[in-house]
């Protein structure tokens, strides 16, 4: 497939590697990072090779710049990379992983990386996000799967992934997947279920949930003992930050019977 103009001038392209019926996990961070924290985990592990860079100038602004020992420093851009692995074990991979998501232009940067998927002739684009439910931290979150098309449908459900009907995917972990099918290329989103309660904090549980999805449906091989360890220690986080919380609860609501003793008037 030759280049458009708009991949020329808005991507630069580290390599041409012939790659096998890929498929592409793009990530940008969102609710609880989930997505960061699985892309940036599989890019760990898998130690892929460097594939392509989107120049940031079109969609971001610097809005400062950093001072070290009273000089300035230049610009600082967020980073936008494509990485790829050659999967011994089935099809190959591209990763994507964007350090933020821009104020506006963000349909404009969802084309490019379909632009980017389409280059390297990319089967599926995969996304993974948050989805915000009443679990409780201690129970074993579900992964909800999302797709493009009824066949994609399946296949995420014969991978053990649950379809929850109608939701809402804020932000480019969403969006990327309405351009891939505004332009014809299959794709799906994998969402691991966090408590509300606990939206703001980094959920390393959802995020090993659909990773063991993803593995599963990318014929991927990947050691999960250092990622199942930070979600152990992020369980425990979480129900000790539950236990001072409650604790807080009961003594701002609760007085104790000595004080209210103190308090009454003594009969006459």
């Amino acid at each position: 497939m030759q280049e458009t103009s708009g991949i020329n001038e808005l991507v630069k392209i580290c390599a041409r590697p012939k790659l096998n019926a890929p498929n592409l996990l793009a990530a940008w961070p969102g609710i609880s990072n989930v997505a960061i924290i699985i892309a940036t985990y599989l890019a760990r592990k898998l130690g892929p090779k460097d594939l392509a860079q989107i120049r940031p100038n079109y969609f971001f602004d610097p809005v400062g710049v950093m001072v070290r020992g009273n000089l300035v420093e230049e610009p600082q851009f967020p980073q936008s990379s494509f990485y790829y692995h050659k999967n011994p074990h089935g099809e190959d991979l591209v990763i994507f992983l964007g350090d933020a998501q821009p104020n506006a232009k963000s349909y404009d940067l969802a084309n490019v990386v379909v632009d980017v998927a389409e280059r390297f002739h990319v089967r599926r684009i995969y996304t993974c996000a948050a989805a915000i439910t009443r679990i409780h931290h201690t129970e074993q979150p579900r992964v909800w799967g999302v797709g493009t098309t009824p066949a994609v449908l399946e296949d995420l459900a014969a991978h053990g992934a649950f379809l929850g009907g109608n939701l809402q995917i804020a932000g480019l972990n969403g969006l990327l997947l309405g351009v891939a099918k505004e332009r014809g290329v299959e794709g799906a989103c994998l969402l691991g279920e966090v408590p509300g309660y606990a939206a703001r904090l980094h959920n390393p549980m959802a995020a090993l949930a659909v990773v063991r999805v993803l593995e599963s449906m990318l014929g991927l091989k990947i050691n999960l003992d250092e990622l199942t360890a930070v979600a152990e220690e992020g369980r425990e986080h979480m129900k000790q930050m539950a236990a001072e919380a409650m604790e807080e609860y009961i003594d701002y609501f609760t007085e104790p019977i000595w004080e209210q003793e103190e308090d009454e008037p003594e009969d006459e």
